[in-house]
């Protein structure tokens, strides 16, 4: 029962990817059974092209459908043009259009990679005839028909069968991300009283800078299905975008912490440094946790209390003169501190914006005004 139970919970912590294996499955049995039905020469490209186009979430289906398309149309029309225009009657005498067929479209999908279908079918279009002894251009028109099968019936079922919006997905990622930028965070203020783990701070890092491709890569697939009218959800752009300046303010806090403050500012600064970590963390996790569940903002007050409270002490430090008399680099850092957490108090208003605009009630108030505006 134990071991069924963590099973279970294991294959639930992964619901997402089990979707896409159903709907990639799914896909491929209904593409044979389709390709098989019309009769078409080669099944199996339908099913190959079937799990291509089959993606995470829809708006990537609609990309690798299109792009899959393309390549496979403009291969079919190029490879096919070559066949009739060169005619060959020998194995010596196909190696010229073969390397005419490659080289060009290889040159192509090497400057737009999302063409790279076409040199794959330019090229079993320009060899197949030579097995089934068929005419070129019903290679081509073969061709397209097996990749047409299935790519609509990837696209179909990707929309029918568990379907992922990549909105969704963008609140998991930002809510990761959001998280690393806390621990991120909290690691470098703590190393101003008690040194840096470095060590650690690389592993955020390196997961901060990966997180953030994805991110962005899921921002891409989200605006495509909202271009399509396939999902309602709110513009990324200014979520990603105040994302990102959150990660180069940490990136900026950083440089200014790289060594531990003298003794006689760590005595004075240390309660409020603790202060401000703790509730940037607080609001950063609790803003995590708000876009996943859909909830409202959390309160972002106690982010600007222990700001202040720091701005403060600093103010005070300096009026006693403890800066002065400290060495340059030391100064430059202290100040450049100082404008970093300035820098990301602003950004954290533009993310407690943000967050509200993408919580449950706001999304179906648009949703209503929307339906009364049609």
């Amino acid at each position: 029962m134990a071991l069924s139970k963590r099973l279970f919970e294991r294959i639930g912590s992964r619901k997402t990817q089990l979707a896409l294996a159903i709907r990639v499955t799914v896909a491929a049995a209904a593409a044979y059974a389709i390709a098989t039905a019309l009769h078409l020469l080669l099944p199996l490209w339908a099913v190959l092209t079937s799990l291509i186009v089959t993606q995470m979430s829809v708006g990537r289906s609609l990309k690798a459908t299109r792009d899959y398309m393309l390549g496979t149309v403009g291969g079919a029309v190029y490879g096919g043009a070559i066949a009739v225009l060169l005619p060959y009657s020998s194995e010596v005498g196909l190696l010229a259009p073969l390397v005419l067929t490659v080289a060009p479209l290889a040159f192509v999908a090497a400057i737009h990679p999302s063409l790279s279908a076409a040199t794959v079918t330019a090229v079993i279009v320009l060899l197949v005839p030579t097995m089934h002894h068929a005419d070129p251009l019903a290679s081509a028109i073969d061709r397209v028909s097996e990749v047409s099968v299935g790519a609509i019936t990837g696209l179909v079922i990707s929309f029918l069968v568990l379907p992922s919006r990549a909105v969704s997905q963008i609140r998991v990622g930002a809510e990761r991300l959001l998280e690393l930028i806390a621990d991120a965070f909290t690691e470098l203020l703590a190393g101003l009283t008690r040194g840096r783990d470095n060590d650690a701070l690389h592993r955020i890092q390196d997961g901060i800078g990966a997180a953030i491709v994805g991110l962005n890569a899921t921002g891409a697939e989200a605006e495509r299905e909202r271009a399509a009218y396939l999902s309602s959800g709110p513009d990324t752009g200014p979520l990603l975008r105040t994302i990102l300046r959150l990660r180069h303010d940490v990136v900026m806090i950083g440089r200014a912490t790289v060594v531990p403050l003298p003794d006689e500012l760590q005595a004075r600064l240390a309660g409020p440094l603790a202060e401000v970590s703790a509730a940037i963390a607080l609001f950063l996790r609790a803003a995590a946790a708000a876009l996943r569940s859909g909830d409202g903002a959390p309160p972002i007050q106690p982010v600007h209390l222990a700001l202040q409270r720091y701005a403060d002490e600093v103010a005070a430090v300096r009026r006693d003169g403890l800066v002065r008399g400290q060495p340059g680099d030391m100064v430059e850092r202290f100040f450049a501190l100082g404008f970093s957490l300035e820098q990301m108090h602003q950004n954290l208003g533009d993310l407690d914006r943000v967050v509200g605009e993408w919580s449950d009630k706001s999304l179906n108030g648009r949703a209503r005004r929307a339906g009364q505006a049609g």
